[in-house]
């Protein structure tokens, strides 16, 4: 958007130094060419003065010396015709028609107005003047003039207009660019910061006092709206928290109770007594996970983690689970990856998955987990989810209809999505070929913290 705006400022300066030169350069070099136009017609009146005596006296020494010294010292070329258009006196080289401007003088009309004059050209300009006045005309003065001298002095103005007009833009795109930055800063810090909050750092704010004041006001504004969300996070997690941690209290004294009242049992209420104790079990796995999704909302900073050394010791213990049912766990993991994660994030997102096929897969089943680059995948050969269950199994409390009947909360892949969140990475589920489910995690390259 900066670029946007310095490209933006630089074409409106652009235009306004075009409007501005452009104008003021042809207004000189017209100028120029009237200046030599009224200088050289002074001196075609002079020679139209003589060459009007001449005539009238028949006398043509002094005329024809001045001609040519004038030619000589100006580097002119003058030529003098009688009022039947006969030739009287010509000195210099004149390499040009001269008939038109012959009738215009003889006409009783003299130049006007010579042709644009620029830096490369023209190199001369014709000169026509009548001798003598009225019905008494004489014949004509045509004098053909250089136009070095005026193309020069166009020539220099131009290219100080053109000079000018590159500082003038580059000084221009200098305050263009750090007008820029200074509108867009605002912008880039509510950026950084918004980029922050979403990592998890939510005390993260923006310097108010910076930037135009719509932005100041809109900055205060983030500001508040920040401190509002983190305050109303903070009470959802205080009150998970709260919750959690008061119940685990009178859910221990009851599962105490129950247990105690198994001796005093008739045989017909041992089954209901079983019942309740496995209701008391799921209730306090439930309260756990949500006390431990109370603690992945509370938040902790990622930082540069190995995954491998996380995931292994895991992983061994993994590996007792499923041979005791039957499964095959395949592990397939470099020697070391380091991935920028929050601490103990990757190990127990793989818990999940590997607990959830634990689960599913039939005995006989293969389970694999690999680390590719920063990609974590955990694929097994069970029944897997259709894509409807997919999209939503990272619900809350979300359970699949064919799986009801399974111990577990509905919050373990929740947990697994939260965690890769605060990771700055993704969770998704995808399918295996040619059955099975695939928990893939994707996580940020450590150092850089780019995925």
């Amino acid at each position: 958007m900066r670029n946007r705006l310095v490209a933006t400022f630089t074409v409106l300066i652009v235009l306004v130094i075009t409007a501005l030169a452009v104008p003021l350069g042809f207004a000189y070099a017209s100028h120029r060419a009237n200046r030599l136009l009224l200088d050289r017609r002074a001196d075609a009146t002079r020679f139209a003065e003589l060459a009007d005596r001449a005539a009238r006296e028949g006398d043509r020494s002094v005329l024809v010396p001045e001609v040519a010294r004038y030619a000589e010292l100006y580097g002119a070329a003058v030529r003098i015709r009688d009022r039947d258009g006969a030739l009287v006196a010509e000195a210099g080289r004149m390499d040009v028609n001269d008939d038109a401007a012959t009738r215009t003088a003889l006409s009783g009309r003299t130049t006007e107005d010579l042709p644009p004059l620029g830096p490369f050209g023209p190199r001369a300009v014709l000169i026509a003047e009548p001798a003598g006045r009225d019905a008494q005309l004489s014949g004509a003065v045509l004098l053909l003039a250089p136009t070095e001298r005026a193309r020069r002095d166009i020539g220099l103005v131009w290219a100080a207009l053109g000079l000018g007009a590159l500082a003038v833009l580059g000084c221009s795109t200098l305050a263009a660019r750090g007008l820029a930055r200074w509108i867009l800063r605002p912008v880039t810090e509510l950026d950084h910061t918004t980029g922050e909050i979403t990592e998890g750092r939510l005390e993260a704010r923006v310097d108010p006092a910076v930037g135009p004041a719509e932005l100041r006001r809109l900055k205060g504004r983030f500001n508040a709206m920040a401190d509002a969300v983190a305050a109303a996070m903070e009470r959802q997690r205080t009150f998970v928290a709260d919750a959690s941690h008061g119940l685990r209290t009178p859910l221990t004294v009851l599962s105490l109770r129950l247990e105690n009242l198994h001796p005093h049992l008739h045989a017909a209420g041992a089954r209901e007594h079983e019942e309740a104790m496995a209701e008391i079990d799921r209730l306090g796995a439930l309260v756990d996970d949500m006390l431990a999704l109370a603690r992945v909302e509370s938040g902790t900073v990622a930082r540069d983690v190995d995954a491998v050394a996380e995931l292994r010791p895991r992983l061994a213990v993994w590996q007792e689970v499923f041979a005791a049912k039957g499964l095959t766990l395949s592990v397939d993991l470099p020697e070391s990856r380091h991935v920028h994660a929050v601490p103990d994030a990757v190990a127990r997102i793989a818990d999940t998955a590997l607990d959830n096929a634990h689960k599913f897969v039939p005995a006989g089943g293969t389970v694999m987990v690999s680390l590719d680059g920063t990609v974590l995948r955990v694929a097994d050969d069970g029944p897997g989810l259709p894509e409807a269950g997919r999209a939503e199994a990272t619900s809350r409390f979300w359970r699949s209809a064919d799986h009801a009947n399974v111990p577990g909360s509905g919050l373990g892949l929740a947990i697994a999505a939260e965690l890769a969140g605060s990771c700055g990475g993704t969770l998704h589920l995808l399918p295996h070929t040619p059955s099975g489910l695939i928990v893939e995690l994707r996580l940020r390259a450590a150092g850089s913290g780019q995925p």
